[in-house]
């Protein structure tokens, strides 16, 4: 009994075995169009229908397989092979057979620094330092930077003092702090060029530059900013008198749930919008034909008195011009441009406004 299970384990893990080891031989009706740039093939051999609904993913991997395989096979036999740390591997072609649309754009052209476009503007050639420099005091060619550079540190043991300058300061602290400064000053420059180059403020920059005379709005943006710089953020400093609260000051945004369990704080919420429609609506009680025809009469009777208000006032500014009544000739004589209704109103307000002066002009001094 256990010679023959022994058996049968063995046999089935050389039939597993065999299963993994699958010859490198795929047999296709139809030979596969490679595109080996792309380490693509498309297949377009006729699907058997019977086998993939029996099992669907069974068959997929299988044909995935033999796919895979003759594009192992085509690359290997076809390709140049070399062998690189006791691999062999194959060159690909330089050349693809489908031209692929690119999955993200076309990267831009990264914009040019302020020296670069200055340089472009002006016409100034780039040129490249020499690595080596001639040391007048070793007498020989050292590398201009980097390991045993002619800039190092060490060998610096001495500098000299020109007669004009104080002898007791460090001239070695002042010469490291120019280098620190120079450092700082390269850094700020990239960052601006980064900034320049991408639209966007430096970190604690506020947009306001030292000027000698501010606008109205650069101002108000100062004043902001120096109220914000508190430690409560701005939002316990006095106002003054007509001073406008700043917005959205120490104040979250509450939003309402969308969906609430309690039905009647909805309800009641909804009824709230309601009445506050309804309320801003003006009654207008017309419910007979009498109260309309009353309502009418009423409106025709104000809208005849607040015309003749207009004409009284009217005639009250032409009676504080004062002067002669008679047209002065040139294109006044011409007729007037005013509409039918307006003449009719300056000729009333003629007849009211009382006589000043005579017919010949002036101010009352006319001729008796």
């Amino acid at each position: 009994m256990a010679p023959a299970l022994v058996q049968t384990i063995l046999e089935k893990a050389e039939e597993n075995e065999q299963k993994a080891l699958q010859s490198v031989s795929v047999q296709k009706a139809v030979d596969l169009t490679y595109d080996l740039r792309h380490l693509a093939a498309f297949d377009e051999n006729p699907i058997d229908l019977d086998e993939f609904r029996k099992n669907k993913n069974d068959y997929i991997a299988a044909l995935t397989r033999d796919n895979a395989q003759l594009v192992v096979n085509k690359l290997f036999t076809d390709m140049e092979t070399k062998r690189v740390d006791n691999v062999v591997v194959a060159l690909l072609p330089k050349t693809a057979n489908y031209m692929l649309p690119r999955e993200k754009s076309v990267p831009k052209a990264k914009p040019p620094t302020k020296w670069e476009q200055y340089a472009k503007d002006k016409g100034i050639q780039k040129r490249k330092k020499e690595k080596l420099v001639w040391d007048e005091t070793a007498k020989e060619w050292k590398p201009r930077f980097g390991y045993h550079g002619i800039n190092q540190k060490k060998d610096q043991w001495m500098i000299e003092v020109p007669d004009q300058k104080d002898p007791n300061v460090d001239y070695f602290a002042e010469e490291s702090e120019k280098k620190k400064e120079r450092i700082a000053k390269n850094e700020l420059q990239r960052l601006r060029n980064i900034a320049r180059a991408t639209k966007m403020r430096l970190p604690g920059t506020s947009g306001l530059v030292p000027n000698a005379e501010l606008n109205k709005n650069e101002l108000e943006k100062a004043k902001e900013l120096v109220k914000h710089s508190t430690a409560s953020m701005g939002k316990f400093v006095e106002r003054l008198r007509d001073e406008k609260e700043p917005r959205n000051l120490g104040k979250k945004r509450k939003f309402e749930p969308n969906t609430s369990s309690d039905l009647s704080e909805e309800k009641s919420k909804n009824l709230a919008v309601v009445n506050q429609i309804l309320a801003a609506r003006k009654v207008v009680n017309d419910t007979t034909e009498d109260d309309a025809i009353r309502s009418a009469n009423k409106l025709k009777r104000k809208s005849r008195k607040d015309g003749d208000d207009d004409e009284d006032d009217s005639g009250d500014r032409r009676k504080s011009r004062g002067g002669s009544k008679r047209p002065r000739g040139g294109k006044g004589n011409l007729g007037s441009r005013q509409s039918p209704g307006t003449q009719d109103k300056k000729r009333k307000t003629f007849k009211k406004g009382p006589q000043i002066g005579n017919r010949t002009g002036g101010r009352g001094r006319g001729r008796k």
